[in-house]
């Protein structure tokens, strides 16, 4: 008995219609990337697991995808560990590549490696695949895209404010009502550092960041669990996960504690949120989140995430800034900025608000049908003209049944059809069907295009 085919979970296959779909969300953040001077660059899907282990923390190395090396790997590996059965060090040993986990550390490893091929500030805009081994759940995939944009070699505050300002942009030509939120990684230190627990910074970062998820409560078991201190929890508890805490009692600790880190922190939020309140946002409005802390190691300065209005899914964007991420491959003082645009979430939110364009959902905007021989031949020649004029038309490659070819058209919601018999051949017009409305109506060749276009 055949197999039944099925592919691997949270994974998915995308028909010509999503493609489409798909490919306006992938064309609408790369035009608005390139109206910003980014350039386009692309990484291996996968890299060498000493460049993508102890990147993402403890958590996120869990996560990565291992490849198993080719030949006879097991070979290789220690008797020792195989009856141990330990697999963190045997992994070591029969594998040494992985799928990439996100798109800026292999871009990390990219700056390194063509760092003299490179112009700084280098912007780059990158829109590949990951793979995360999470539990698939809503909105939440093993394979999915991301479109990332960075800019490396640059310390300026600029960037931030031109980073929220793509989003902005990104988010206004596809019609999205956003939230985003801000905050700043040197906050969190502050208030670790104001509480005598500076070297708890990435324990509380890792379980801060699961609040939405999990909850004040579990998050405070989780410090807990961490040795962090009670009056640290505490605080988060009272504070930073209400909504109503300010700024302005932000840095009045910050000023008891003497913490230059937070106010620094406090600072570089001041200066992007004066920025962006002059500047204006045309679908998004901007929050400061003290709560917002992005689990990943490498963060080191402003942190963003994005949500949809009115849609109940996570995050649809993120980033920040980090200023150490290169120097792990060898180069100091190369800070970098970026935020990454979720594709997946991004499809499903336009999906949930109705949002897609109408033009979205077909390739094909006309369609000749095949009356035989001799029209076949008079409608190629058209064809090719509409094709030279950048309208999207086919021919029914046989000579079927009339039904059967309008059929294909409904089917693959083609918005017009065009019947071409002997009559329009010796008149030289086209008969056309508005396949929405089955109204026809006969025009000649130049009114067709006009007709399209419009």
């Amino acid at each position: 008995m055949a197999q039944k085919p099925s592919i691997p979970k949270g994974t998915r296959d995308f028909s010509p219609s999503e493609m489409i779909r798909r490919n306006y969300i992938f064309d609408t953040i790369r035009n608005v990337f390139e109206l910003y001077g980014y350039s386009p660059i692309e990484t291996p899907a996968m890299e060498n697991l000493s460049v993508l282990m102890g990147k993402y923390g403890e958590e996120g190395d869990k996560l990565l995808f291992k490849i198993l090396n080719s030949g006879d790997f097991i070979n290789k590996a220690s008797d020792k560990h195989l009856t141990e059965k330990n697999s963190t060090k045997l992994t070591t040993e029969i594998s040494e590549k992985g799928l990439r986990y996100d798109l800026t550390v292999p871009f990390a490893r990219y700056v390194v490696q063509h760092r003299n091929d490179i112009t700084f500030p280098f912007k780059r805009y990158q829109i590949q695949p990951v793979w995360r081994a999470d539990r698939p759940q809503k909105g939440r995939y093993r394979e999915f895209y991301q479109c990332d944009v960075d800019v490396v070699g640059s310390n300026s505050l600029l960037n931030e404010v031109e980073l929220i300002q793509i989003i902005d942009e990104v988010f206004s030509k596809l019609n999205i009502s956003t939230v985003i939120k801000l905050n700043n990684r040197k906050v969190l230190q502050g208030i670790a550092e104001s509480f005598n627990q500076p070297e708890k910074i990435i324990d509380i970062a890792v379980a801060i960041d699961k609040l939405d998820k999990i909850g004040i409560d579990k998050v405070a078991e989780e410090l807990e669990k961490n040795n962090v201190n009670n009056e640290l929890i505490l605080f988060f508890k009272e504070k930073i996960s209400n909504e109503s805490f300010s700024i302005d009692e932000l840095g009045k600790l910050f000023e008891a504690k003497n913490s230059e880190i937070g106010k620094q922190g406090i600072s570089e939020l001041n200066y992007i949120t004066t920025y962006i309140s002059e500047l204006g946002l045309k679908k998004s409005t901007l929050e400061l989140d003290f709560s917002l802390a992005r689990g990943l190691n490498y963060y080191t300065g402003a942190i963003l995430e994005v949500k949809a209005c009115n849609v109940e899914i996570g995050s649809i964007t993120g980033g920040g800034r980090y200023d150490n991420l290169t120097e792990v491959f060898g180069l100091k003082d190369i800070s970098g900025v970026g935020v990454s645009f979720g594709a997946d979430r991004i499809y499903d939110v336009l999906l949930q608000l109705d949002a897609f364009p109408k033009t979205t959902n077909t390739s094909t905007e006309l369609m000749f049908v095949n009356f035989g021989e001799k029209e076949e031949k008079y409608c190629i020649k058209l064809l090719q003209s509409l094709r030279e004029k950048g309208i999207k038309a086919e021919l029914y490659p046989s000579s079927a049944k009339l039904k059967k070819q309008i059929t294909y058209a409904n089917n693959k919601q083609i918005p017009f059809v065009a019947l071409i018999g002997a009559n329009e051949i010796e008149e030289n017009t086209i008969t056309i069907k508005k396949m929405n409305s089955g109204e026809q109506v006969k025009i000649n060749f130049d009114e067709l295009v006009n007709l399209i276009r419009s």
